[in-house]
């Protein structure tokens, strides 16, 4: 063979070999790609599912669901008989939002720095308009956020205390009331009022202006045979001034402080379900160590914000 055949014929060689290892880099390439992006799309769904976990069947509860996390906050038909109960994660505050049948009720709204967040979460989820809103005291953690609410939307009723403070939050929600030419309806122990098909019973107001905690607007409610009760920043002092009926889910005072949920007041109430409002790495040290030790004794689910973001209660007939 002469010597220019042999160079044909090993230049074909190397121009074959080329052609195959580009198609091995394409289709193995693909291949490798298509795993990397399947391993991808399972850790992501992993992800999702820590952070928007629904749970069927809370034990000892019937027809309720649980659900955390983003995915809490998305449009719903606000006018179906479906009680939805969301607890806003706004860090170390509280907020929470109860729907039902049409109607709403807004119990307080996070710090001054929520408000835009509370109202964005209300509008995401379809509200227009809100049937109440409670300011269950006037500490920043509670009202702060309330005055960005009242001014984006039509309140027909809001609750508060009588009691008032000097502070600038306080003074921006006052405002902002008077400015809607709304007024404050200061509610009574035993007064009752309905959410949709859920039935409200105010069970506790004060008037301590030394310590605005003991302020706090407590609220419970029953939708079909489950009840529910708002505590605000109620502390053990206001836990003694009454016996408490049975109540399935609790929504836990102060924060998880170790100056509410008294072992007394959690015997009455014997909750299956808690749900404690507060920031993560929060300077208080919320919950406190002996408090979650009395709610652990109890055997209930229980819910942090901190741990699992916002937390959506649904519950059908």
């Amino acid at each position: 063979m002469s010597s220019k055949k042999r160079d044909n014929n090993k230049a074909i060689s190397t121009i074959i070999s080329i052609i195959i290892l580009i198609v091995i880099a394409i289709f193995g390439g693909e291949n490798l790609l298509n795993n990397v992006t399947a391993e991808s799309s399972k850790d992501a769904n992993i992800q999702g599912d820590v952070q928007n976990n629904v749970q069927n069947n809370v034990q000892g509860l019937e027809n309720i669901n649980v659900q955390t996390g983003n995915s809490c906050i998305s449009k719903v038909d606000i006018n179906e008989d479906v009680l939805r109960v969301y607890y806003f994660d706004v860090g170390q505050a509280d907020s929470i939002l109860i729907v039902n049948n049409g109607e709403s009720m807004l119990i307080d709204a996070g710090n001054n720095a929520d408000g835009d967040l509370v109202v964005s979460n209300l509008k995401k989820i379809g509200i227009e308009k809100l049937t109440y809103a409670v300011g269950t005291h006037p500490h920043e953690d509670h009202i702060g956020g309330l005055d960005d609410v009242i001014n984006n939307f039509d309140i027909e009723t809001i609750f508060m205390p009588k009691t008032s403070t000097t502070t600038q939050t306080y003074e921006s929600v006052i405002d902002a009331i008077s400015n809607k030419n709304k007024k404050i309806t200061v509610p009574k122990i035993g007064d009752k009022f309905s959410v949709g098909n859920a039935q409200c019973e105010v069970m506790y107001i004060g008037d301590n202006s030394k310590n605005l905690n003991e302020c706090s607007i407590v609220i419970r409610m029953e939708y079909n045979g489950t009840s529910y009760l708002f505590t605000g920043d109620a502390e053990k002092e206001n836990e003694e001034t009454r016996t408490w009926p049975q109540t399935d889910i609790l929504k836990a005072g102060h924060h998880g402080s170790n100056t509410s949920s008294s072992q007394s007041f959690l015997d009455q109430v014997k909750p299956n379900l808690i749900v404690i409002s507060c920031g993560k790495d929060n300077d208080y040290g919320h919950p406190h160590k002996e408090t979650m030790e009395r709610y652990n004794k109890l055997g209930a689910t229980i819910y942090r914000t901190d741990e699992s973001g916002d937390v959506l209660i649904t519950q059908t007939k």
